[in-house]
């Protein structure tokens, strides 16, 4: 049982002779030290560590700690006293000198450290692990303190195994008279002395003390003068005898030591509570809940989203509906003007596709508002991109026309001819959207956008929103809807030098920068701000995008049908192709 017991304590001793012998360096004062035949060790605390937060284990130095400690200085002269009557008395230990090792243990650390010096052998410093620790001879023979229960029980673990007692182990033989008091023990080594019970004055130049009672083992009786007991309270009222004070609400009680009555306390962090049935352990809060640090209840969080009845939805929501009517009024403008110069030349009747696309992006841009919904979810980013796809393609494929017609038609007569009979304008079209169509329907189908409730962002706010934006489908479908922008762009700036009429590059080049940037935008913001009004930031990108884009291509041409209809006429489109073919055929 002995081995089990050493091998059990080798590997703590191992650990604390790690740290304390290379982490601490301090050796024994000679001012603490009396040479003997016999070795006591005492462990007293003459300073009183710092109190601050540590956020490692750190080893304290008693030479830099805070205070002086009287009471340990007592003990500490007490022991000296001690042991000094005892080597001057002749009759207690006759040829026999007694010495002592005095430490000071002004921390958990320093206790250890004293602790693993007093085990070590005589004229070394370390300790061996034997397998028969009945033979091990310490420097010391017996141990003094320490004086409190922390601190005593670590001792008491580390000396145990070595067979070192808090006194000899033939002590209870012991029995003398000191100034005239009978000093004996019993088998267990506790005194069997009587006692006086004192009251230490320690107020003015010199200390005093007053006798309260007393206490005698033969026979056992306690006895106390109530009444000559000093209280430092008020009216002498007897103080309330606890280690550790109640904490504070929100406060949770973290035990040190061994008893639950010593404790420290400690706040309950942010999204937990301290329930008044445990008061040692905080609670954390449900998941529709949240808490401040410190708290000790939990408040429901509160459900945000993009509401109707924000300003900022209110101002969205007029802009959205104010496109939405400029297109259908120019789509009637358009059909009352269909055969005029202007409308033929924007595309005819391929300019009502093209805003019935603008249109539908509008109306998905309504599903940004409310609670999200599954159909809102499904729908808003995917008809928005489906939308805004079909009038790119149309964009681009009106501005190759017309590269084919002014530059490719002469030259290359036989690419013109195929275009034409094959109708590769609107396969254009229908190829570009059915594309972008599988795109959608992928990620529909594979990263299916869903309404969600967001807990982690913050910590007092349910954030009702679709999961659509950190899926690979939208990035896909945004991706595809750039290549088109790229495409419509190069060919607006290839039909440049087109005749006046036709030649767009300056409208369309503006609109598709200004979605390029309101685009960027939005990302931007994105990835720096995750907060209930993200959805507006993506509803004002994609109302941006189809206001430019309906801006830069038709508000140009209802212009001309409105207030300038000497421009919309046959004879000023005609001298404008002249003019065109002069040029070209001067260069």
């Amino acid at each position: 049982m002995l081995l089990c017991k050493a091998r059990l304590v080798g590997l703590q001793l191992l650990i604390s002779c790690c740290w304390a012998f290379a982490c601490h360096s301090t050796e024994s004062s000679p001012d603490f030290t009396l040479p003997g035949d016999y070795l006591l060790a005492g462990l007293f605390p003459l300073h009183s560590g710092c109190l601050q937060v540590r956020h490692r284990p750190e080893v304290t130095l008693c030479d830099r700690s805070c205070s002086f400690n009287e009471h340990g200085y007592h003990l500490f002269q007490a022991m000296r006293l001690g042991v000094e009557e005892i080597n001057n008395s002749t009759a207690l230990l006759p040829n026999i000198t007694l010495g002592y090792q005095l430490y000071d243990v002004c921390s958990d650390s320093a206790n250890v450290y004293a602790t693993l010096r007093v085990l070590s052998l005589p004229g070394q410093h370390h300790i061996e692990l034997q397998g028969d620790l009945l033979h091990y001879s310490p420097t010391v023979l017996a141990v003094i303190g320490p004086d409190s229960t922390n601190r005593a029980a670590t001792t008491a673990a580390l000396l145990s195994p070595f067979l070192v007692p808090m006194l000899l182990e033939q002590i209870h033989k012991v029995h003398f008279l000191l100034h005239k008091d009978t000093v004996a023990f019993n088998d267990n080594g506790d005194p069997l002395s009587s006692y006086n019970i004192i009251a230490w004055d320690w107020n003015g130049p010199k200390w005093t003390f007053t006798v309260l009672g007393s206490s005698t083992w033969s026979p056992v009786q306690l006895n106390i003068n109530e009444t000559k007991i000093q209280w430092h309270g008020k009216d002498n009222q007897v103080p309330k005898s606890v280690c550790s004070s109640d904490c504070l609400e929100g406060h949770q009680r973290v035990v040190t030591g061994f008893h639950h009555c010593c404790f420290e306390c400690v706040p309950c962090g942010a999204g937990t509570f301290l329930n008044k049935s445990d008061l040692y352990r905080c609670q954390p809060c449900g998941k529709e809940e949240w808490a401040p640090e410190g708290s000790q209840t939990c408040f429901p969080r509160t459900v945000v989203f993009l509401a109707l009845h924000e300003h900022t939805s209110w101002v969205l929501l007029a802009a959205n509906t104010l496109l939405l009517l400029l297109l259908l009024g120019t789509a009637g403008l358009f059909a009352w003007h269909l055969d005029t110069p202007v409308v033929r030349s924007a595309g005819g009747r391929l300019c009502f596709l093209m805003l019935g696309s603008l249109a539908a992006g509008s109306g998905s841009l309504y599903g940004f508002f409310g609670e999200p919904t599954r159909p809102a979810c499904l729908l808003r980013q995917a008809l928005f991109a489906l939308g805004f796809t079909i009038f790119l393609s149309c964009l681009t494929v009106r501005s190759f026309q017309l590269i084919i017609i002014f530059k490719f038609s002469t030259k290359v007569p036989t690419f013109y001819h195929a275009w034409v009979q094959n109708h590769g304008a609107g396969l254009f079209v229908m190829i570009s959207s059915v594309a972008q169509l599988l795109i959608c329907l992928t990620w529909l189908v594979v990263w299916t956008p869903l309404p969600t409730r967001e807990y982690q962002r913050f910590p007092h706010l349910v954030m009702l929103e679709c999961t659509e934006t950190n899926s690979l489908g939208f990035i896909l479908a945004f991706l595809y809807n750039g290549l088109l922008s790229i495409s419509a762009f190069a060919c607006s700036y290839l039909g440049k030098d087109l005749p006046e009429n036709y030649n767009e590059a300056k409208c369309v080049t503006f609109s598709l920068l200004f979605n390029f940037v309101s685009w960027i935008a939005f990302f931007t913001t994105a990835s720096v701000y995750d907060g209930k009004y993200l959805p507006a930031a993506n509803m004002m990108a994609g109302l941006s995008s189809l206001s430019s884009g309906f801006g830069g291509y038709f508000l140009p041409k209802c212009y001309v049908i409105l207030y300038r209809p000497d421009l919309n006429s046959t004879e000023h489109f005609q001298a404008s192709i002249q003019d065109y073919t002069r040029r070209c055929g001067s260069t």
